[in-house]
């Protein structure tokens, strides 16, 4: 409910406040095991929030309403968070086409992680032993591609330059697509590290649009939502900005 604070949530050490879904998502795909968690602001409901879970090879988001004294998660209504997640350490979110995943609620992914206590001895014996200075370390200490995203998006052909929803995946640094979500074999596989460019698109009069340019084609896409397009744009922008490392 807008404008009312919600003292529980605030209280919970797993609850992330306005963390972004990809920010979520790199968390938790980078340091979580399957079925860990986390609660954060939702994006487009004010007053709601956003349950992100760690699922295999990907992270899930659910929605999660609030009307000031219960929450509702689809037809179910749970008096406090604790009992949501009691009831789905039990019993699984199931989702996907035909239930294709299953995943219960085991760890709560907590807002400070607390570092090991050895970590400025560490830090000085690397120094010691490299003959580096500190900034030397931090100047070439490269970022992991962590993070990933899936989902449909309506993409250009080449040939004959017609629209076809297909299922995308970016993971590491390829961006495969395919012809339907649970089919095993892509349709093509994109090395970002060939990428020299993505950006918004205002040329193909279609909303949501985004291109990604490689050497001897660009690739034009778009999103059902703005949004999502901007999701996209920001975490391939991210990648392209850490090719190779």
């Amino acid at each position: 409910m807008a404008g009312l604070r919600n003292l529980e949530v605030e209280q919970l050490d797993w609850y992330h406040g306005d963390l972004s879904r990809h920010m979520a998502e790199a968390l938790l795909m980078a340091n979580a095991e399957d079925g860990s968690y986390l609660l954060r602001s939702s994006a487009t409901r004010v007053g709601e929030y956003s349950l992100s879970v760690k699922c295999k090879d990907s992270v899930k988001h659910f929605q999660i309403g609030w009307d000031g004294k219960q929450y509702q998660f689809g037809m179910g209504v749970f008096q406090s968070l604790q009992e949501f997640v009691e009831h789905f350490a039990n019993q699984p979110l199931i989702g996907g086409e035909s239930g294709c995943w299953v995943v219960l609620l085991r760890l709560p992914y907590p807002r400070q992680v607390m570092e090991p206590s050895l970590y400025d001895k560490v830090d000085m014996s690397m120094r010691w032993e490299s003959g580096k200075t500190e900034e030397d370390l931090r100047a070439n200490t490269r970022a992991p591609s962590i993070a990933s995203k899936e989902g449909y998006l309506t993409k250009q052909g080449w040939n004959f330059k017609s629209w076809k929803t297909r299922w995308f995946v970016l993971k590491g640094n390829e961006m495969k697509y395919f012809r339907a979500r649970l089919d095993t074999d892509a349709l093509r596989v994109l090395d970002l590290n060939t990428c020299t460019g993505v950006a918004p698109d205002f040329t193909q009069n279609k909303s949501n649009c985004f291109s990604l340019t490689f050497p001897g084609r660009t690739f034009y896409m778009y999103a059902n939502t703005q949004e999502e397009a901007n999701e996209w744009i920001k975490l391939l922008k991210w990648k392209l900005e850490h090719k190779g490392q």
